[in-house]
């Protein structure tokens, strides 16, 4: 087994989004190389409903999957194709924008005020950019979770993991994407497919991800423990790695809860405006063109 080195690790940024939301970003709107197929990854929280309730009015998306996970708090949907619903926590929404629709997505707080969720934009290769749109809505009772002999345990939101496969099929890129807890002081190796790029987000507790590479039988047991210190990755940071066939942590003092996300890169050039994603600019200027005279929705 190869692990997987840490290539670079980021502080999410905050922005605002949609009609006024406060949320973190971890990446978007740039260089795509080292996550594609996954171009963007919010992280929305908080306990003030003045940062969220605004939420996400009509917007249209073309070209992309965009993927809602609710750990905290309801998301209310709807799209112009008359789909309606909503996501509570631990439910994940798997939506496929292809050829194009229009979408709004509303927050509100649970019992205490707070509202928690993630969305991440996967990419869709060319010959499926125009393909019809279609929703994939998983309650948390139907999304397998797996606990192991040290306590780890893992949500299986889309892909194949310990046995077990997620409820999401049918994505162009083949992605994994799952929600890890790895308990106070445990050393965890979780398995990647080496075809795949690869990104951990620490959303509670801290941990070290450099894996096999301390010198353990040289240091003592006081340096290691020092040093895996200083190396913690903590709350609303993003890791990218390197390539290898798993990867390691080493839960702190509190444990660890992070998602692990991978999926197969497309290599298409990627030319976007804002939730509209495709490949060229002559591409991107129709679809603007058709979002002016009525004729984004087919």
């Amino acid at each position: 087994m190869s692990v997987r080195p840490v290539r670079r690790v980021v502080e999410s940024v905050p922005t605002m989004e949609g009609a006024g939301v406060r949320l973190r970003r971890a990446f978007g709107f740039g260089d795509t190389t080292d996550t594609d197929p996954f171009l963007l990854f919010d992280d929305f929280r908080g306990d003030r409903p003045a940062d969220y309730l605004a939420g996400f009015p009509w917007h249209p998306h073309r070209g992309i999957e965009t993927i809602t996970y609710v750990l905290a708090g309801t998301v209310a949907h709807g799209d112009s194709l008359g789909n309606t619903g909503a996501l509570g926590a631990g439910d994940v929404q798997w939506m496929t924008a292809g050829r194009g629709i229009l979408h709004q997505e509303m927050p509100t707080g649970d019992a205490q005020g707070r509202m928690h969720g993630f969305q991440l934009w996967a990419n869709l290769p060319s010959a499926m950019k125009m393909t019809s749109p279609r929703y994939q809505d998983v309650g948390a009772k139907d999304i397998p979770e797996i606990t192991d002999d040290d306590g780890t345990t893992v949500r299986v939101v889309c892909g194949e993991f310990w046995g077990k496969r997620g409820p999401v099929d049918g994505i162009a890129a083949e992605p994994q994407y799952l929600d890890v807890w790895v308990p106070p002081g445990t050393r965890k190796s979780l398995p990647v497919d080496t075809r795949r790029n690869a990104f951990a987000y620490v959303f509670d507790g801290a941990g070290d991800f450099r894996g096999a590479s301390a010198p353990f039988g040289v240091l003592t047991e006081k340096d290691i423990n020092e040093n895996v210190m200083r190396e913690m990755t903590g709350n609303r940071s993003l890791l990218l790695f390197d390539s290898g066939d798993e990867v390691v942590v080493q839960a702190g003092d509190e444990g660890i809860r992070f998602l692990l996300v991978s999926g197969a890169p497309i290599k298409e050039p990627v030319a976007w405006y804002g939730p509209i994603v495709m490949n060229t600019r002559g591409e991107l200027d129709t679809a603007l063109r058709e979002l002016r005279d009525g004729t984004f929705i087919r």
